[in-house]
């Protein structure tokens, strides 16, 4: 169950900037750079302590306003695992690592997908959640949409229910949000 939040402020200290205000400032302060048509690179922001708390406050205030129920956030292999487990503590909740093949200890569920380059594997641990819990998943890029449909995969296998796919940004020209169907998909930036 998502906590209320433990430090309410008044409306101006906690409004983050809207999604518009935060796409300018990413690409006005080089927080988010674009490497050719295929990825981008959030290190900036991460550098920046103002900029990855305007991020974290708008996914906490995007998930709070869409899910009254969130068991765990799960993060992907590895940016998800920057991003996830300060919203996940934010909302009051447990984080669920998807990890590439070979990284995580004890019995495992693994899935093969396919790359634009090749193949990968990702696991979860087998116990990682339980049947009918709800689960986000988070990663900071979306591009072909191979990794998170694997993800998602893993998950159904753990018969979780998959709330929604959040990112920071979508490379639209990629179409990977198409791939996932009938699982909810949330991006905060989108990139042509």
């Amino acid at each position: 169950m998502v906590s209320e939040r433990s430090d309410p402020a008044s409306e101006e200290e906690k409004s983050p900037p809207p999604k518009l205000l935060l796409h300018l400032l990413l690409e006005a302060k080089g927080w988010v750079r674009a490497l050719g048509s295929s990825s981008c690179d959030i290190s900036p922001l991460l550098k920046d302590p103002a900029a990855f708390k305007a991020l974290i406050d708008l996914l906490e205030d995007h998930l709070r306003a869409s899910f009254p129920k969130i068991d765990f956030i799960a993060g992907l292999d590895s940016r998800g695992f920057l991003i996830g487990p300060p919203l996940a503590q934010r909302l009051g909740i447990g984080f669920v690592l998807i990890r590439k093949k070979g990284k995580l200890p004890g019995p495992t569920e693994s899935v093969s997908y396919a790359l634009e380059y090749g193949k990968a594997e990702l696991e979860i641990q087998s116990d990682a959640v339980e049947p009918g819990q709800k689960i986000v998943i988070i990663d900071d890029l979306l591009a072909t949409g191979g990794t998170m449909c694997a993800a998602c995969e893993l998950l159904k296998r753990l018969k979780a229910e998959i709330l929604e796919c959040l990112v920071v940004i979508e490379l639209k020209l990629l179409k990977g949000s198409e791939k996932l169907q009938s699982i909810p998909f949330y991006s905060l930036l989108q990139y042509e």
